[in-house]
């Protein structure tokens, strides 16, 4: 009788469809094949649909007309927004005429002396210096006035921001109702901001402080609260054991443990700030911002350098002071007597400078830079706009840039159907997220449509996805040098701290001046603006890696450009991941600002609504560049629970 032996199966290889990945684009697939056929049927074409469109204009027309015709008669606008107004008028007024009061020399010591006091002799003479820099470009005077509004705004700001951040980081719910509100504050357009708060409070100084608020704020509130739920633990439930209340937990506990975050949130918000100066100029903030933006209408170079300049060094001395006295706090440092010292020292300068008549600063000491530096931009214009020989001109590469990337890239887009855009989204955003980042990118998107701005918002994208890659590109490879040669990285430093805390406004005249107007120009301005963020970060990431692999990789016998590749790189995956999501989000906000340059999409609407009071024209292209934001954050950032099931 024979023997039936058994064949011994093989074990089975692991399944493709174990990888996550997978898994997920053949549920996207399978829910496509659903409610495409369907979609297609219903509203086919390709542009968004007219029947999924709600007009919003009619309503925020009406709105926009009643505030006109009740803003000087209501009891709202009289009784709690004028008082705000008068608020804000009286306390930048006051500091300002302090500020004159005390004459360039006090206020030159006064900074000094402060920055000795927290940072050191090296940083006092910096401060001191860039003062007297600010005074010798003959911006003496509208440094002062940007100076006052910025005090006003800042303190304002950490007011509110803290509050918020408080409230936020004491109660898990006000954190959960709080978060998109932040979100929305920061991915919204600064012009966006200025348009209701003209209509409410008018051109001038208090339209320019609250919206400079509004725009700083959200910093202040994330990182305070960031301070307080990161508070040590075991500190307080020891401080909770000696029986202290709630109210004393958190003078005597939180705050304190929290401090390098508040100090740090006050550090961006000043930053903010100063970046919201030039913008608020175009509703009458005045001071260096003013300046800036009447040579930005006039293409005047020299004086648009003239008035940044000061801008610059204000952001660099109150950046390195406040950053300072981060990482100075705790440490035992110089005895508080040190400050009587230093404040007495410094009115005793400033009695001087008033007795000597130092308070204005003289006008033989002004240097004019805008005459060499306008003939500069007048020959390289001459010389490079058209006709050099062999490479062409800036307006031939702007030329050729548009037509062989923006144009295809905007046909494109506007060509796929709005069902496959969509898809798109769903699918890059739960890739690298989980199933509520890819909900909440796909809805973001759909508001664009239903919003009734489609193509000018695909338009927008195009110019972002443009300016993205460019920026990558360069950025990468701008921080990969820098990681591998410290000699590179501290050449490189001033120059990403200068192109860092330049206003948005100074990146548009001389790329205009280079490449014309259009949406080239926007694209090259909003490159260099996002370039200093992509290279910091990616340098960071690549300089944080384990060196133990590293060394491990080099025992092995790999090249330098294998350690690269195959360790580095992967390794700060995460960190190159926030390079792009910040490169993203910062190249949307100068591309926004380039529909004062001929940018055109959503910018153009934006700056069109401002300049003609069109409240829902301005507002619908702001809530679109929210939505457009919000979708290219997601689909940029990868979330901490994709691990979790259902991910």
């Amino acid at each position: 009788m024979a023997t039936i032996t058994a064949t011994p199966q093989k074990a089975a290889p692991p399944g493709i469809l174990t990888n996550p990945a997978v898994r997920k684009l053949l549920i996207l697939a399978v829910a496509a094949a659903i409610l495409v056929p369907i979609a297609a049927i219903q509203w086919g074409g390709t542009t968004w649909p007219t029947a999924l469109t709600v007009d919003v204009s009619e309503p925020l027309g009406k709105a926009s007309d009643w505030i006109i015709d009740n803003r000087d008669s209501h009891p709202l606008f009289l009784y709690f927004f004028g008082h705000v107004s008068n608020v804000v008028v009286i306390a930048v007024r006051a500091v300002y005429l302090a500020l004159l009061a005390v004459g360039w020399a006090g206020v030159t010591a006064i900074g000094a002396l402060i920055a000795w006091r927290v940072a050191g002799v090296k940083l006092a003479i910096g401060t001191a210096a860039a003062f007297l820099a600010c005074g010798l470009l003959g911006m003496w005077v509208p440094t002062m006035q940007t100076l006052a509004l910025m005090v006003v705004a800042v303190l304002a700001s950490v007011v509110v921001g803290s509050l918020l951040g408080l409230a936020a980081g004491l109660s898990d719910r006000m954190d959960r109702v709080l978060r998109p509100v932040l979100d929305t504050m920061q991915v919204l357009p600064a012009f966006a901001y200025l348009l209701p708060v003209v209509l409410v409070f008018g051109i001038g100084v208090p339209a320019a402080v609250l919206a400079t608020v509004v725009y700083a704020a959200p910093p202040m509130a994330r990182l305070t609260a960031l301070g307080l739920r990161g508070a040590d633990k075991e500190v307080l439930e020891a401080v909770e054991s000696l029986g202290t209340t709630a109210r004393q937990r958190l003078l005597t506990a939180r705050i304190p443990l929290a401090r390098k975050e508040l100090l740090l949130g006050v550090n961006q918000t000043i930053m903010m700030a100063l970046s919201m100066a030039v913008i608020a100029s175009v509703i009458g903030a005045g001071g260096l911002g003013d300046r800036v933006y009447q040579a930005l209408a006039s293409v005047d170079v020299g004086a648009a350098l003239a008035a940044g300049i000061p801008i610059v060094l204000l952001a660099v001395v109150l950046d390195r002071v406040t950053g300072a006295a981060g990482e100075r706090l705790g440490e035992s440092g110089k005895s508080p007597l040190t400050w009587l010292y230093a404040l007495a020292a410094a009115a005793a300068v400033a009695v001087a400078g008033r007795l000597a008549g130092f308070l204005d600063w003289p006008e033989a000491w002004e240097v004019d830079i805008a005459e060499p530096v306008n003939r500069a931009v007048d020959w390289m214009t001459a010389h490079l706009y058209s006709g050099v020989p062999v490479i062409g001109g800036t307006a031939d590469w702007a030329a050729h840039f548009t037509s062989w990337v923006l144009n295809p890239l905007r046909d494109g887009l506007q060509w796929l159907p709005w069902w496959s855009v969509l898809l798109i989204v769903a699918v890059l955003a739960w890739l690298i997220g989980t199933w509520r980042t890819a909900l909440t990118a796909v809805l973001a998107m759909a508001a664009i449509g239903v919003l009734g701005v489609w193509n000018p918002s695909l338009d927008t994208l195009s110019q972002v996805l443009a300016a993205v890659a460019v920026t990558l590109v360069i950025g990468f490879a701008t921080g990969i040098a820098a990681a591998r040669s410290d000699r590179f990285e501290r050449a490189l430093r001033p120059v990403l701290d200068v192109f860092q805390t330049m206003p948005q406004f100074v990146y548009l005249i001389p790329v205009v001046a280079l490449f014309g107007v259009g949406r080239a120009p926007a694209v090259a301005a909003a490159v260099v603006y996002a370039l200093p963020a992509v290279v910091r970060i990616t340098a960071q990431g690549l300089r944080q890696v384990d060196p133990a692999a590293l060394e491990s990789a080099r025992s092995l016998g790999a090249t330098s450009g294998q350690q690269l590749r195959q360790v580095q790189l992967p390794l700060a995956r995460r960190s190159l991941l926030l390079a792009v999501n910040q490169g993203v989000v910062l190249v949307l906000a100068v591309v926004i600002i380039g529909g004062l340059v001929g940018g055109g999409a959503l910018g153009y609407q934006v700056v069109f609504g401002l300049a003609q009071g069109d409240l829902a024209t301005g507002l619908v292209a702001g809530a679109a560049i929210v939505c457009l934001g919000l979708m290219l954050d997601r689909v940029t950032q990868p979330t901490e629970r994709r691990t979790k099931k259902g991910a």
